[in-house]
């Protein structure tokens, strides 16, 4: 169905007349223009002729060049007989600048060179991070990214502001993880809010939640140490 609507969308769009746009900026001027509400990141044509990608609030859309059609969906190229997803692709790339540009809002944890790159979105009271935290403790070679996000209750809340406060972070986490309170102040400034807005913007759910440093998400909560191996091997083998 969702195919089908989409060749009859881009029909529609061949079929116009001369671009009222015309250009990637003056795309994004008539769809700000049309949605005032939506933060317009990025626009740029596809190879699809007069389809254009729009990025908005960290989602995919795809329009006309007369803004006459806006759609949202997976857009598919067919082409050589090989099909590729390229909205899946172009999330992707999202996920992974995104997550690159945040990084300053996460913790850090190495382990062995750190070469290969994990990013984790957690819970100090979350069980299953917990279970996650014994996982990656038995693997090497890895740089850990932990965004704090404290969806679990005003408990976590305290906990992860004094994992955040403390002057070795990884240490602070070490013992939240093994049911130890965390001392020491929990007055700094957080990025926690920055987390929760950065949770929503990847639709994130529960903890938790993990992402390779290409952008892929790895399974949909808690993964063990062997198949966290296999997914960073295939990033590396790349």
């Amino acid at each position: 169905m969702l195919r089908k609507l989409m060749m009859v969308l881009l029909a529609c769009a061949g079929l116009a007349a001369a671009a009222a746009y015309g250009s990637e900026a003056g795309i994004r001027q008539g769809f700000q223009a049309k949605f005032p509400n939506a933060t317009v990141e990025s626009v740029a044509r596809t190879p699809f002729a007069g389809i254009y990608e729009v990025v908005f609030d960290g989602q995919i859309a795809y329009t006309d060049e007369k803004l006459n059609f806006v759609f949202f969906g997976n857009l598919y190229d067919v082409r050589g007989g090989v099909e590729r997803n390229l909205t899946r692709e172009r999330s992707v790339q999202l996920n992974a600048a995104t997550l690159s540009k945040s990084a300053d809002q996460a913790f850090k944890r190495v382990r062995g060179n750190g070469k290969r790159t994990l990013y984790t979105f957690e819970d100090p009271n979350c069980p299953w991070c917990k279970k996650l935290h014994g996982e990656l403790n038995s693997m090497t070679n890895l740089t850990v990214y932990t965004f704090l996000i404290p969806i679990l209750g005003p408990d976590s809340v305290e906990k992860s502001k004094a994992v955040w406060c403390a002057k070795d972070r990884a240490k602070a986490w070490d013992e939240a993880m093994q049911g130890t309170t965390a001392g020491g102040r929990r007055d700094c400034e957080t990025p926690i809010e920055k987390n929760l807005q950065l949770m929503q913007r990847f639709g994130i759910r529960g903890t938790p939640a993990i992402y390779l440093g290409d952008g892929r998400q790895v399974g949909a909560g808690f993964v063990p140490a062997g198949e966290l191996e296999q997914a960073l091997n295939s990033v590396s083998s790349k």
